[in-house]
């Protein structure tokens, strides 16, 4: 198997999909391995350490794309890469096609194997690749909030965890799965006042059991998101329906009830986001300003500590790049139900019935 492994051209992206360490292991099964050059640097990997791997170090991504079986990437292909995907290739990544009907046009076209990070199950029914991502990013939706609520920024000059005899600032968190409940972690770590919503009321339990009633509990229902989302000085969105566009959960109302200078993160934007009032942001360009609150929604947040989420979504996605090489893509899908559930595209059919849903090729 030839495994190509692009350099990301997102915005602001610092991951690679593939450490040197990886590669290596791959070459050890007989894979071969292209790494465009420079592929690694954002992340701290030298092209040196690819080639002391075995690795082939390519000029070009035209010369990866081109000659790989299979790419494995971090990011979706964006539209600058699309005249680079070759007709019939397998594609290893985040893809959150929901998002991107184009992308997903694409695909279908050029009879790609779509094979999607986001929806890759456990044996259990998790999301072992989205995981490590979504703890990274809800963990950093508490330092950005934080940062964006300083008076330098333009927030509302609340300390989270505020001092003696001034009450510390609140935080509401709406979805208690992986990033909401590091979200919480953070902000609680740090004094605020917490508030999680989430429709799953085991999860709630679970966040009442480890904090032992310190975080405020609720169903995420409107009403209640109404209330937790008016008091809030920093909001964080971190809904997900895996495969689907995000549910829109925060209203325009409800931002325009907020305080000025509060702030919105938006960890589901990457599925469309959950706040009426969202739209993608950039690392260039993380935030603008909507009725007086601050929103914030980079679509690839774990970028900004770009080794750590290289390291920790590499370890995830191991396993299963090691069971293609020994098993051929399409065994691998054929005897393991959950990277059977990875596969959106395949022979020009979207075969993912909640991205088909979400996309409109089935009602």
């Amino acid at each position: 198997m030839i495994i190509g492994i692009p350099r990301e051209i997102k915005n602001g992206e610092t991951r690679v999909s593939m450490t040197p360490a990886l590669a290596a292991r791959c070459i050890h099964l007989g894979a071969t391995v292209l790494v465009q050059k420079g592929a690694g640097l954002t992340a701290g990997f030298t092209d040196t350490e690819y080639a002391a791997a075995g690795a082939q170090v390519m000029p070009t991504a035209r010369s990866v794309w081109k000659n790989a079986e299979m790419i494995v990437k971090v990011k979706e292909p964006l539209e600058s890469e699309y005249a680079l995907l070759q007709n019939g290739q397998a594609l290893f990544t985040y893809l959150h096609l929901a998002a991107v009907p184009e992308l997903a046009k694409v695909l279908l076209r050029k009879n790609v194997l779509g094979i999607a990070y986001e929806t890759v199950e456990a044996q259990d029914g998790t999301l072992p690749l989205l995981k490590p991502m979504s703890q990274i990013a809800g963990r950093l939706s508490i330092q950005i909030g934080a940062y964006f609520l300083q008076s330098q920024n333009g927030g509302s000059g609340v300390l989270l965890g505020g001092v003696p005899g001034v009450g510390q600032g609140s935080v509401a968190i709406i979805g208690a799965g992986n990033s909401g409940a590091h979200a919480c972690r953070i902000a609680s770590g740090m004094g605020a006042h917490v508030t999680i919503l989430d429709l799953d009321t085991r999860k709630l339990d679970m966040i009442d059991d480890v904090y032992r009633g310190a975080v405020t509990t609720l169903v995420a229902n409107p009403a209640n998101i109404e209330a937790a989302v008016a008091n809030a000085d920093l909001v964080v969105g971190a809904v997900l329906i895996p495969g689907a566009k995000a549910p829109v959960v925060v209203s325009r109302k409800m931002v325009q009830n907020m305080r000025p200078g509060s702030v919105l993160v938006d960890i589901a934007i990457d599925q469309g986001g959950c706040i009426e009032t969202i739209h993608p942001t950039s690392h260039e360009s993380p935030i603008y300003r909507q009725h007086g609150v601050i929103h914030y929604a980079v679509p690839n947040m774990p970028a900004m500590v770009g080794r750590t989420s290289t390291i920790a979504l590499t370890q995830a996605t191991e396993q299963f790049v090691v069971r293609f090489i020994e098993k051929g893509i399409k065994l691998a899908i054929e005897e393991t139900r959950g990277i059977a559930k990875g596969v959106n595209t395949r022979d020009g059919k979207i075969v993912n019935m909640t991205v088909a849903k979400a996309l409109g090729y089935v009602q």
